[in-house]
């Protein structure tokens, strides 16, 4: 049987479309192209400068980097060598990089000039790390230091003298070989390294591929972070499979600048899709909002008609413009060509749609940019997974669902006793096939919790329609619960209110065997102020104060009317009590993990006085003292 590995889908992509540009790259003032040639010559030579180096089979080497061409290179040389990547996140504090690398037993470290720091801050303590291969160029270099540049220099010297050993090494890799241990972001114990090997991926980007296929003529900017599973495998691997293309975010003097950077590189490279998450997609609706209001209040009520007459055409998709929707055909073309069509020049004019992962997307948010003319897909997956389950895409979907699973991966869904339930009924998400995880690395009691007579228990609560398509209610773990007992998951309610308004900005729901749930509020404090300054008021006067509570208190009643009107959510699981916070969730503060969700423990950890409040005769007024205090700092 012929080796699926990630190096024998490279060699042959390489093979097919040598002349194709593999990876694109900011450089001065302009996007240049690599092909799929070029960036094989680079890959043998960081493979084979590895080896001389003394690297061997199943060897860890780390990788932390932003998003560039170097990423792709390193990891496919790693690769090459036979050794294993341990991919990790820019985002991680030197405690949590620490963890990591002494866990895997890192021998060797790619590293971006921007993130070299953090690992010379502990280096003196992991006893496996020997060296360190530094991306950019330094003002000076340790002596366990060496450049990108000099290993390949090194590599090219071994392939003069090794050229067809190495061809022959390289193509011993078996696809049951480890390419990557990725780790979870350890939110509620220490991180867990997921072993993924070789046939892991390769038939994960073959799954993704025949349920979306991609042309070669595809691009893609890859705006997520390149450790994450979702971008690692429906971006950089799916792409690469199909002779397509990828590009990478200018890298900024802050990570802020980087992200400034994204709308322009949006319109410079003027991409086919793109891959998204939840946090991501509403900052893009808000933007976009945003500008619509500011061109007056007669665009804005344009907008919202075009809208629902987008929504009524459109219908979950699947069922767009069948029967009565037809009657709104005329009007959606017309509202496409005076406001939809200019809203997608911004995003560079081609873009088809997005596919969102990482957490649930609000079935309102993805209404609306379905509405705008470039869908955004939900789909569903596990790193442990490698990480897609399924999804929707355009020439099959639903939305409010996570799509059709992918082929070759049975599912199932169980009940707490680990049985099978029927067809519309709500349990775990149990899947089985050859995308999934080979174990935690140093792990075996997790390792087979998890994965019981070969089926993967997701902790995720899910059901499948009669049509296919597969629903995700949320984790198991974050369930709230009522007095009564009964389970309700938060995140679609969490979502479908972040998107509800431009006022607010964060939601966690709060039920704890409680008789009514409450809510832990962020506001967008950018809109709340500007609301006071159109009224003559300011956040100084208690009048400001009532009047910024008073507008978000009728956006939340809003939402519940709309929520009973559509009967979106059972009520009682909507927020009755509303505690509202002065700092955003943020990685920073650790309430978000490098995946951008919410770590629940610490925030209601750090919430608890406020949350207990919430639970007291004066903490059931939403204009509460506690309350009226944050809105008092608005301004600070």
């Amino acid at each position: 049987m012929s080796q699926r590995t990630l190096c024998h889908v490279f060699h042959e992509s390489v093979e097919r479309f040598p002349e194709n540009f593999f990876l694109w790259e900011k450089v001065n003032d302009s996007y240049q192209g690599t092909t799929y040639r070029q960036v094989q010559q680079s890959v043998y030579a960081v493979a084979a400068g590895l080896l001389a180096l003394g690297i061997k089979k199943g060897d860890r080497i780390a990788l932390i980097s932003e998003g560039r061409n170097d990423w792709v290179i390193a990891e496919l040389g790693i690769l090459h060598a036979a050794a294993i990547n341990v991919p990790l996140s820019i985002k991680l504090e030197t405690f949590e990089l620490k963890f990591r690398l002494a866990h895997s037993g890192t021998r060797l470290i790619f590293v971006s000039g921007a993130q070299a720091e953090k690992v010379r801050e502990i280096k003196k303590d992991l006893a496996d790390l020997e060296r360190l291969i530094i991306f950019d160029t330094l003002p000076s270099l340790d002596t366990d230091e060496m450049s990108l540049q000099d290993l390949m220099l090194g590599g090219q010297e071994y392939l003069l003298q090794n050229g067809e050993a190495f061809s022959q090494y390289w193509q011993q890799i078996s696809q049951d070989d480890a390419a990557n241990i990725c780790y979870t972001s350890g939110t509620t114990a220490d991180p867990k390294g997921i072993i993924l090997t070789h046939r892991n991926y390769t038939a994960n980007i073959e799954q993704a591929s025949g349920l979306l296929p991609i042309p070669e003529s595809y691009l893609s900017l890859l705006i997520l972070p390149w450790d994450h599973s979702f971008a690692h495998t429906a971006g950089i691997y799916t792409l690469m499979m199909n002779g397509a293309a990828l590009a990478s975010i200018q890298i900024g003097k802050t990570a802020l600048e980087t992200l400034r950077n994204i709308p322009q590189n949006i319109r410079e490279i003027r991409p086919v899709f793109l891959l998204s998450v939840p946090s991501l997609a509403q900052n893009f609706r808000k933007n976009i909002e945003k500008g619509i209001r500011q061109k007056g209040p007669r665009v804005e009520k344009l907008f919202q008609h075009a809208l629902k007459a987008a929504y009524c055409y459109n219908g979950l998709g699947h069922n767009r413009g069948r029967g009565w929707r037809a009657l709104y055909k005329p009007l959606v073309w017309l509202y496409d060509r005076i406001l939809f069509s200019k809203i997608r020049e911004s995003f560079g004019g081609r873009l088809e749609f997005f596919i969102g992962g990482g957490a649930l997307l609000d079935i309102e948010l993805q209404k609306f940019f379905y509405a705008i003319g470039i869908p955004m897909f939900q789909g569903y997956g596990l790193s442990e997974a490698a990480p897609i389950i399924s999804a929707n895409v355009p020439k099959c979907h639903k939305l409010g669902s996570s799509g059709r699973i992918v082929s070759n991966l049975e599912v199932k869904i169980c009940d707490e006793q680990g049985e099978k339930v029927p067809v519309g009924e709500k349990g775990e998400i149990v899947v089985q096939g050859e995308n999934v995880m080979a174990g935690y690395w140093r792990n075996e009691k997790t390792t087979a919790e998890t994965i019981r007579d070969g089926w993967l228990y997701t902790g995720d609560i899910g059901y499948l329609d009669h049509d296919g398509f597969l629903y995700v209610l949320g984790r198991e773990k974050s369930l709230l619960i009522s007095d009564d007992g009964e389970k309700f998951s938060p995140e679609g309610i969490e979502e479908a209110l972040s998107s509800a308004s431009h006022l607010f900005e964060q939601v966690m729901l709060y039920n704890n065997q409680s008789p009514y749930t409450s809510a832990l509020l962020v506001p967008n404090r950018e809109a709340l102020l500007e609301h006071l300054k159109n009224k003559g008021l300011n956040c100084r006067s208690q009048d400001g104060q009532r009047e910024a509570l008073e507008i978000l208190y009728q956006a939340l009643e809003m939402f519940r009317k709309t929520c009973a009107e559509k009967k979106l959510f059972p009520s009682k699981w909507l927020p009755s009590t509303v505690a509202v916070l002065g700092e955003s969730f943020t990685e920073h503060n650790h309430f978000l993990n490098s995946t951008l969700k919410m770590v629940r423990g610490k925030i209601i950890d750090a919430y608890r006085n406020r949350i207990d409040f919430l639970y007291t005769p004066e903490g059931k007024d939403f204009y509460n003292h506690q309350n009226l205090t944050i809105m008092a700092r608005l301004e600070e």
